[in-house]
This record gives structure tokens, sequence and C-alpha cells, in this order.
């Protein structure tokens, strides 16, 4: 993983990350449920201890059908928000194997591996997980956000502008294109995108994270911690405040060595 990646890990292995960034499951991970196909999860776990009943459940029913591709995906869902990604990249890569052409799968199997890092590979998959005349816009997002982690700002700004026009204001999309704009030092455009991100009904939290970010980076402290804090119970407040002060220390460190702002990397989803 970059170095400018390493402290936004809780976003990209984004509970909170697309819970915070993310592409997450829960607490560290992304909220969004963007398991495609038979298994989508409406009431999927979100404490590390459901987490952990869930991995047990699915590691058995793993065990005992390998061969299910709905079930790999599940599988490696808990296993990577129990942060075990190389055993999620594992299982998945080997339910591709025995599923070549199942695109659901490919998708998982390609965000498994952006959150490991293998940017280059799951760029691969990904793009072998949808086809041009039937786009899915999650996978476009996902691409985006490799595109991002690879320096490739404007190819991924066309990857969400695409997921865009498939789903309108979806706010996972908008906070990823915020995202890549800020890491392109366009701070007052994503300031903006990720102001009409937060404004959807359905947006998650990490959203609020990344808005407040982008705010501190342009100097406005007082303000980035009001939004990080506004209409949040107490301990929720703090964290973030917490959280965004030390992102903010971080892009210090980072500008005195003539590096862009310090950013979350967009979020690939779970």
């Amino acid at each position: 993983m970059r170095p400018r990646s390493a402290l936004a890990a809780r976003l990209l292995a984004s509970a909170a990350l697309v819970g915070v960034l993310a592409l997450s499951v829960a607490g560290c991970k992304t909220t969004s449920d963007d398991i495609t196909g038979s298994i989508a999860a409406p009431n999927a776990p979100r404490s590390d201890a459901d987490w952990r009943s869930a991995l047990e459940v699915w590691g058995g029913r793993y065990r005992e059908n390998p061969n299910d591709p709905d079930v790999a995906i599940a599988y490696a869902r808990a296993l990577r928000a129990t942060d075990q990604r190389a055993q999620a990249v594992a299982v998945l890569e080997q339910a591709t194997i025995r599923n070549p052409q199942n695109m659901p799968l490919l998708g998982a199997y390609g965000r498994a591996l952006a959150e490991a890092g293998a940017y280059d590979e799951a760029l691969d998959v990904l793009t072998r997980a949808h086809t041009p005349d039937n786009p899915d816009w999650r996978i476009l997002n996902a691409q985006g956000a490799v595109l991002d982690q690879l320096g490739r700002h404007t190819e991924a700004q066309s990857h969400y502008s695409a997921a865009l026009k498939i789903m309108p204001d979806e706010p996972s999309v908008l906070s990823n294109l915020g995202l890549s704009y800020a890491l392109t030092k366009d701070l007052r455009r994503a300031e903006a995108t990720l102001r009409q991100a937060m404004a959807q009904p359905d947006a998650a939290p990490k959203v609020r994270q990344n808005l407040a970010l982008v705010v501190g980076l342009q100097g406005r402290f007082a303000e980035a911690e009001q939004i990080a804090r506004a209409d949040l119970p107490q301990g929720e407040a703090a964290a973030n405040v917490a959280y965004l002060r030390q992102m903010l220390a971080q892009r210090s460190q980072w500008a005195k060595k003539g590096g862009r702002p310090y950013v979350p990397a967009p979020d690939a989803g779970t």
C-alpha cells in the first residue's frame, strides 16, 4: 500500500469506509452492500461480533461447498471485514477458477485485490466483471478507485462519470469522484462534489468525513470540525474530529515534502 493510503486504511478497508475510503463493511470497512447476485445482504452484519459470527457461518458453508460462487462471495466479504484480506483474495481466486464467467464473483475478486493493493491485477479482473453493452455502475466505480490508486486520475473520473450516467447522484460514486478531484488538487470542485454526495439521503458516514477533510485542506478548520460533528452523538463526533485532525496533520507532513494533498484513496467498495 502506498504511504499516502496507509493512515486512511480505515477508509479503504472502508466500515466504515463506502462506509469510511471506499470501497467498507463495518467498523473500518465500507457500509455499502455492493454484493450483486443472489446474496444481496439487506441484513448484513455491522458489529465486529456480527462479522465474526458471519465468518464462522459462511466459512462452514464454504468448506461444505467451495464451488458455490455466492457462498465464496459471502465468505470472502466476512474475511475482508475481519481484516483477513489475503485469505479473502485466495478464496475468490479459487472461486473464479471454478466459475470463470461469473460476473458478480469477478467483481468481488477485483475489489478484494484492490483492497489488498494489487491494483494492476484488480483492474484486469474488474474489466472482465461486466461488458460494454451491459455496464455495472458498481464495477465502474471500483475501476475508477483503482485507476486513482494508480495515479490515472483523468481515466478514473471518466469511469465515475460513466457510473453516474447509470446511477445519477449515487453518493458512493460522488464521494469517490470528489476524492479524485482532491487528489488532483482541485479542492473547490472536490468540495462541491462531496456536498452533492452528502445531500443524498442514503449517503454513508464516510461522505461526511471526506467532505470535512476537503474543507480542512482548504484551511477552513473550524468549518471542517463543524461538519465532522454535525448531528452526531458525542462519541462519534469526537472520533470524527480526531480522525480529521490526524489526517490534516499527515497532510502537513506531506506538504513539507512537496507532495500532493493528503486525502484518502477512493473506495473500491465491498
